[in-house]
């Protein structure tokens, strides 16, 4: 898929969930795209309030996109033609996606304004997914060096403490003078194994 497409796409969701008053942040690759990073060609994927997600997926079906329901219980999906749209409504399944979506900023993503999650929102969300079967940490490093002055490294190492992957991540930041968080990630982890 191009960048072309994807942006045709999130064009189009961002309008039609506007339109509907329906409020939501761009994530993943297209926030990443929104914040100077490198362009996404995977899919589009919207934060959106477990109540709301309905009729997100109404209002996108109706501008006529086709639904599916994932197997998983922490997202919604939609197709338009062949652009995956992802509806996410507990990510990584954090409980504080309003604090999430009142921290969004508004700010362009190709043709479309919108808001997009901040830079620590945002890696907070990547580094959560890693696990033993998705540890490729090189897309991050990419992502990490261009969005650091946005991110809030203090803060990405307290909500993802309970990671060792997203630990490990973090400490090679720090060995690469990319981000700066070893205190607090060593607070963190102390707190967590004291719990």
């Amino acid at each position: 898929m191009d960048e072309k497409s994807l942006l045709h796409t999130l064009t189009k969701v961002v309008n039609t969930l506007a339109a509907a008053d329906i409020d939501f942040a761009v994530a993943g690759g297209c926030a990443v795209y929104a914040r100077g990073g490198p362009s996404s060609d995977h899919d589009v994927d919207v934060f959106v309030r477990e109540a709301d997600v309905r009729a997100a997926q109404r209002a996108l079906v109706d501008a006529g996109m086709r639904p599916e329901e994932p197997p998983e219980d922490w997202l919604t999906k939609v197709y338009d033609g062949d652009v995956l749209v992802d509806l996410i409504f507990r990510p990584n399944y954090r409980p504080q996606l309003d604090d999430v979506l009142d921290r969004a900023e508004r700010m362009r993503v190709g043709p479309a304004l919108a808001k997009v999650v901040t830079g620590t929102d945002l890696m907070v969300d990547k580094l959560l997914v890693l696990d033993a079967h998705r540890c490729d940490f090189t897309p991050l490093l990419t992502i990490a060096r261009d969005l650091r002055e946005q991110v809030d490294w203090d803060r990405v190492a307290v909500e993802t403490a309970e990671s060792p992957y997203a630990r490990s991540f973090l400490t090679l930041l720090e060995a690469l003078s990319i981000a700066d968080t070893a205190d607090t990630a060593d607070t963190a982890e102390a707190e967590r194994t004291a719990s």
